[in-house]
């Protein structure tokens, strides 16, 4: 292909063919719009800045009141829509969503006693990007993302992406994390559970940010260590959980070779 390369692959997300593609032209074609709107929405701050400021006897400093109001106006709007953009640099390509993840789970879990091991593969089972060890428990965790008009919802239990049923995917974290605990458990002697979660990085989730649905939970990146955090009880003790840390960096290491 012209001006492309024979050694990587073209995603199917930087040509004229994809959502993302045609996402991005319709953003950069309603910059106009925006900024329109954001003229009007700041000029009716302006106004209502001034009225406040006649209406409690503020009179000499209403230019300057409506003005703040006017700037605070056109800057949240700005940061609305830049913030809405931004959600979804993981599902256009411009961002990885495991770099994401890591580091809100080792700036809020690094100092609590747990390790973060990343970029990990279970032989016949589903690829994982975080295996998270510490004195709650263990949990892998996977980063996906859809686009941004998705619904991502539970019906009768059931895991649902748009009009599509979830399930495969819910199965392979909920077959790997099974899987690789029975590794664990007999490698060790030590009984463990491991907890799937699934980091959404674009997608319209329920209010909150978490779903539970057919034994994994959904949510948004950065409540994961959240959720790890507020889970109860001590059942790891740290000689049970460097153990582990080592089991599983050497099993995992075996698999990757084997791979």
């Amino acid at each position: 292909m012209p001006g492309g390369s024979i050694y990587v692959q073209p995603s199917e997300k930087y040509t004229g063919n994809s959502p993302q593609w045609w996402y991005e032209k319709f953003w950069r074609e309603d910059a106009e719009n925006r900024r329109r709107s954001r003229y009007v929405k700041a000029a009716v701050g302006l106004v209502i800045g001034i009225a406040l400021a006649i209406r409690f006897d503020l009179t000499g400093a209403a230019p300057f009141i409506g003005l703040l109001l006017a700037g605070l106006v056109a800057g949240g709007d700005w940061y609305f829509h830049w913030r809405s953009f931004h959600a979804t640099a993981v599902w256009r390509g411009a961002k990885r969503g495991e770099v994401i993840t890591a580091r809100h789970l080792r700036r809020s879990l690094g100092r609590q006693g747990y390790v973060v091991l990343d970029g990990r593969a279970i032989r016949g089972q589903a690829s994982i990007d975080h295996l998270v060890i510490g004195p709650a428990g263990v949990w892998i965790i996977d980063n996906e993302s859809w686009s941004p008009d998705t619904e991502i919802a539970s019906y009768a239990g059931r895991l649902f992406f748009g009009e599509k049923y979830g399930s495969k995917t819910a199965k392979g974290l909920v077959d790997a994390a099974e899987a690789f605990a029975e590794v664990l458990t007999r490698e060790t002697r030590i009984p463990v559970t491991i907890s799937p979660m699934l980091a959404v990085h674009c997608g319209d989730m329920p209010k909150g940010g978490i779903l539970v649905a057919e034994g994994l939970t959904l949510l948004k990146p950065r409540l994961t260590a959240k959720v790890i955090k507020a889970a109860e009880g001590r059942i790891y003790t740290d000689e049970q959980i460097e153990v582990l840390t080592r089991t599983a960096t050497r099993e995992l290491l075996k698999l990757k070779a084997a791979a």
